[in-house]
């Protein structure tokens, strides 16, 4: 800043201060305003979802869900089966909770495997009908 030697210097100084402050008013409420609007709970919501959707391990991670929680309902199907008792009901959840947990933490193992069986199984037909 120049300094100020004579009173007109200092009434321009002055107006320079005053729209300088009345810039920095306006850019501050369109700021605070723009924060309002941030905050509003369906924003927070609609960023969230983004951020989700946006997230590349997403289909992966429900992919890896869905199998676990398919494979603990067919476990539990086929090991208690329609029971009435409500000590194997029990062990049935349980049971379900248990293989979900296992399938879903160690799905692509499992996926790895099953396609290397499907691949077997599939090679040795094409193998047989080339024969």
């Amino acid at each position: 800043m120049k300094s100020i030697k004579t009173s007109a210097d200092l009434k321009l100084a002055i107006q320079q201060t005053k729209l300088q402050q009345a810039n920095e008013l306006i850019l501050l409420k369109e700021e605070f305003t723009n924060s309002l609007d941030r905050l509003k709970p369906i924003n927070l919501i609609k960023d969230a979802f983004k951020e989700a959707v946006a997230a590349p391990d997403l289909k992966t991670d429900i992919i890896n869900a869905a199998i676990g929680l398919t494979t603990g309902i067919v476990a539990k199907k086929i090991i208690i089966g329609k029971t009435l008792n409500p000590l194997s009901k029990l062990l049935g959840v349980m049971l379900e909770v248990f293989v979900t947990n296992k399938v879903s933490k160690n799905a692509e193992e499992i996926k790895s495997v099953g396609s290397m069986i499907i691949n077997k199984i599939f090679h040795k037909k094409e193998y047989s009908e080339k024969v």
